[in-house]
């Protein structure tokens, strides 16, 4: 692949619009210009150079919430070639242990909260403090410009982890080429320019937080306000106040927005649209917010792809209602069978997608990888079908997963923790529908002993799980649905799951 030249999109809009402000933090009301931005990252790049050794490969895993500091990081790695490895602060402390294990990280930040779980992870670790004292030293002091090194496409600049089918987080390589054609296929898709504006509520662990928005406007000079964590009302007032014009969420959040008392009073006159990701909206959800004169435009994406892949014009969002939309510009598809053949339009297959958002494959996991591709393909997992105007439509999924408030859960994950228990002999996780964040867990255990202790369970779970991950249900049975090959029946404990209180 050929080199890119000016990787650097920081540099670049000190060039062309140094005052204009590019970052801001709702809860501080500090601020970036491009200019200030663009030596933040200068110096944060420097300073990891020279102070701590990093070099162009290294990773740099970051426990924090968003900030001005986390935004120039992201602009120091640019510039040095540095990965950045943003971790869950929602994991505890044996999940992120495993996580740092894989990634081997040469330095840790961790923001003040998390400055006590980074004490007991491997590796070096310095809090977030430091990066701070840098930024302000840069904004009194213009650093150097930092050497850019050549760097590639195919160059990582960030690890995204991800759980898998097996329970075992998956470290997603997320390159540059991937960056900048995820931000082409975006813009080309929504209405992203320099006069574009956003408010940021998702984290900065999931690729959500980072590239269904964030990288497309800082590569196209736009403006983002961020927040730490996400509040339905402050959001609705956020989205007022900083004139948003395109604002991503995932249902649950848009839901608890619309159940917020501030939402009958709110007035949205510059957002042209909601951007929705991690499942689908419901219809009476979509036409609430039509009521409020804002549309919706429904997606698709994956951590390994993209993850900007299919788009559902707002103008369509109830006449196909329960579609993911078309392909993005640059995205190829193939909808497949279990050999790997094509199949007719309206018939049942696989998602493989191919196109230069996708990644190069898992860190350090070469049989993930080998099974994730067929032909040069990714195999999505999803099940989906084509309908004539080729409106995909997602039908099942492959991979055994759940979405719940918007994050992926892999029963195979929890079930791993579940069978730590001394007293759980066997376990079974499947979902079940919930009005608050669309799907929870719900776990069948075969209890090894007389013990039926489920507020012990869920305890063990609590400290061994991030709490999305944690069933909101659990059932002691005296044996598990087997299949003639002694597989658990999945589908008959689903037919069976009733959700009671805890």
């Amino acid at each position: 692949m050929p080199i890119i030249h000016s990787p650097d999109w920081c540099a670049r809009w000190a060039l062309y619009r140094p005052g204009k402000v590019a970052v801001e933090e709702a809860d501080t009301g500090h601020s970036a210009t491009w200019d200030e931005l663009n030596r933040m990252g200068n110096a944060l790049a420097g300073w990891l150079h020279d102070h701590h050794g990093l070099r162009k490969g290294d990773r740099l895993a970051v426990l924090a919430e968003y900030s001005l500091a986390y935004i120039a990081l992201f602009a120091a790695a640019q510039k040095s070639g540095i990965i950045l490895v943003p971790l869950n602060y929602r994991l505890t402390v044996p999940e992120l242990a495993t996580l740092c294990a894989d990634a081997a990280p040469a330095l840790g930040l961790a923001d003040t909260p998390w400055t006590t779980t980074a004490s007991a992870l491997p590796g070096s670790w310095l809090g977030m403090d430091e990066v701070h004292t840098v930024v302000r030293d840069a904004l009194r002091h213009e650093p150097p410009a930092f050497p850019v090194p050549e760097c590639r496409a195919e160059d990582p600049v960030f690890l995204l982890y991800t759980s898998g089918t097996t329970g075992l987080p998956k470290g997603a390589i997320y390159t540059r080429g991937m960056l900048e054609w995820n931000s082409i296929n975006t813009a080309l898709s929504l209405t992203i320019h320099e006069g574009s504006r956003t408010v940021n509520v998702m984290p900065p662990f999931h690729t959500g937080g980072w590239n269904v928005l964030l990288t497309p406007f800082l590569h196209h000079g736009a403006y983002t306000c961020l927040t730490r964590k996400f509040d339905a009302a402050r959001t609705l007032d956020l989205l007022q106040e900083k004139r948003a014009t395109l604002f991503m969420a995932v249902p649950t959040m848009l839901r608890m927005m619309a159940d917020a008392p501030g939402f009958d009073r709110a007035s949205f006159p510059d957002l042209l649209y909601l951007i929705v990701g991690g499942e689908s909206m419901p219809v009476p959800l979509i036409e609430t917010w039509d009521r409020k004169g804002v549309a919706v435009r429904q997606g698709y994406g994956l951590t390994e792809v993209g993850p900007n892949l299919t788009s559902l014009h707002q103008e369509d969002a109830i006449r196909k209602k329960g579609s993911i939309g078309r392909p993005n510009f640059y995205v190829q598809t193939r909808i497949c069978d279990a050999e790997g053949k094509e199949v007719a339009q309206g018939e049942r297959g696989e998602l493989w997608l191919k196109g230069p958002m996708v990644t190069p494959g898992y860190w350090q996991n070469p049989d993930a990888t080998r099974e994730a591709f067929s032909d040069g393909w990714f195999r999505t997992g999803d099940v989906v079908v084509e309908d004539p105007e080729k409106y995909l439509y997602i039908v099942d999924r492959l991979k055994n997963l759940f979405i719940s408030g918007g994050e992926n859960v892999y029963p195979a994950e929890v079930e791993r923790v579940l069978l730590r228990h001394p007293d759980v002999a066997e376990a079974a996780v499947v979902a079940v529908a919930d009005h608050q964040w669309g799907e929870v867990g719900y776990a069948f255990i075969r209890p090894s002993g007389p013990d039926r202790d489920i507020s012990g369970i869920l305890q063990f779970c609590r400290q061994n799980l991030a709490g999305f991950k944690v069933p909101k249900y659990v059932e002691f049975v005296d044996e598990l649905p087997k299949s003639d090959t002694g597989k658990i029946h999945k589908r008959a404990l689903q037919a069976r799951a009733t959700p009671t209180s805890t």
